[in-house]
């Protein structure tokens, strides 16, 4: 059920905007009330979520009673965005085709031939002034088409594509501009649609697959099985008493975080100093505090075992992933990495672990940017998946529900955490 459930958010979460405006749908149903980002008053009890940007989201449950002397933090968070190909200000190449630019760090090979909806956010003007609404096609609208084998020979053994020339997305024989489809989508004249941050994503919906239906096969499993796992964590959960629990859905993460609505940004340290606003009750929270970054982790491949450390190469279907790295690329140590096991343990899910061969310098996450501005204990997490950044990844099925029984025991496990180590209350 929790694939299946995965599976359909994915679906309808083609770029960060929709995936806010879903969780946000989501939380809504569960009783959670929107807060104004621009509201600067303190965060009273109850159960609340605000956004920024329309691409991130925090939600926050503020218990009615805190012990200023124990009340702490437990934090995961995962991010909303994947490699794609962002349409740009000026989109009519000519011939009938889309001028983009790639987003994030994707396998380009997996973009070719391949189905592409147009989705994302634009902003259109009216007669009060401008409105944004989000867009996603229901049918392709794009291709990217190879050159045919017999044009180029050598496209088997000597491939190199260029974003700039083998990769223009191929749209129309001329008889529409990308304007005019925009403003069909919202309804419209072109002349009103100004601006946009619109993708071309892959289209169509994830699948299971294998002899039993223990694999997955989707795109944006990269890091919406995150978002999916640790939203359902959070809302399943029962908080231990004076426990502040939160979840950060981030922007950017595919290109560094480094903006106001990713990671490396302000939002997270901003509704912080709002939930508990005197700085000496905030850093002696954030002492008591635990987070957990939630970003898939590499599976070893079947057919390239080589390009894995033998001994820290987690496999599909074999438990949540907890990520290690000696150049602190993951926020996970000793302490960290134990404090999630035994949680993990005492659940019953399975725990495996990861770590880049040691001559290859791999990627890095949310984590450590996020605790940056936000100091506190924390430790990477995610599920074994193959083909990363791929136009369509591959995961297992039963990690899915690892993942989410992880984090449900994450926000609902009663312990304290102290210089000297954690304690079970």
């Amino acid at each position: 059920m929790n694939v299946e459930k995965l599976l359909d958010l994915i679906d309808k979460t083609p770029t960060p905007w929709h995936a806010v405006a879903n969780v946000a749908e989501i939380l809504t149903q569960k009783g959670f009330s929107r807060l104004q980002a621009v509201d600067s008053s303190v965060y009273g009890a109850g159960n609340w979520f605000t956004e920024r940007n329309g691409s991130a989201l925090i939600a926050f449950r503020i218990p009615a009673e805190m012990d200023k002397k124990t009340v702490s933090i437990r934090l995961s968070a995962a991010h909303g965005d994947s490699p794609c190909f962002r349409l740009k200000p000026n989109p009519n190449k000519g011939s009938g085709r889309l001028n983009t630019e790639r987003y994030g760090g994707g396998i380009l090979s997996t973009w070719m031939d391949v189905p592409l909806a147009l989705a994302g956010r634009v902003t259109v003007r009216t007669a009060k002034g401008l409105e944004t609404k989000l867009i996603h096609t229901a049918n392709p609208v794009a291709v990217m088409p190879h050159v045919a084998i017999h044009l180029n020979r050598d496209i088997n053994t000597n491939q190199t594509l260029n974003p700039a020339t083998d990769l223009v997305p191929l749209f129309s024989d001329g008889s529409a501009t990308a304007e005019q489809v925009i403003a069909r989508e919202v309804g419209a004249e072109a002349a009103d649609v100004v601006g946009w941050d619109l993708s071309l994503v892959p289209h169509g919906r994830g699948f299971t697959f294998g002899s039993e239906g223990e694999f997955i096969s989707s795109p944006r499993l990269d890091d919406l099985e995150c978002v999916y796992t640790c939203l359902q964590g959070f809302l399943q959960a029962e908080a231990p008493k004076n426990v502040i629990s939160v979840f950060a859905l981030f922007d950017n993460e595919e290109v560094g975080s480094l903006s106001f609505a990713g990671a490396a940004g302000t939002f997270l340290k901003d509704v912080l100093a709002r939930i508990l606003p005197e700085e000496e009750l905030r850093q002696g929270a954030l002492a008591r505090s635990f987070f957990v970054s939630a970003d898939n982790a590499h599976a070893l491949h079947p057919n390239h075992p080589e390009l894995s450390d033998a001994d820290n190469a987690p496999k599909m279907n074999g438990g949540v992933v907890i990520k290690y790295n000696a150049m602190q690329k993951y926020v996970s140590d000793g302490f960290s990495w134990s404090v999630f096991g035994e949680i993990c343990r005492r659940a019953d899910v399975p725990v495996q672990y990861y770590a880049n061969r040691s001559d290859k310098p791999g990627g890095s996450t949310l984590g450590n940017l996020s605790e940056a501005q936000v100091p506190m204990r924390g430790v990477d997490i995610g599920a074994a998946q193959l083909a990363m950044h791929s136009a369509r990844e591959t995961a297992g099925s039963r990690d899915v529900d690892y993942l989410t029984r992880a984090m449900t025991a994450f926000y609902s496990a009663d312990f304290s955490l102290s210089e000297d180590g954690l304690n079970w209350n």
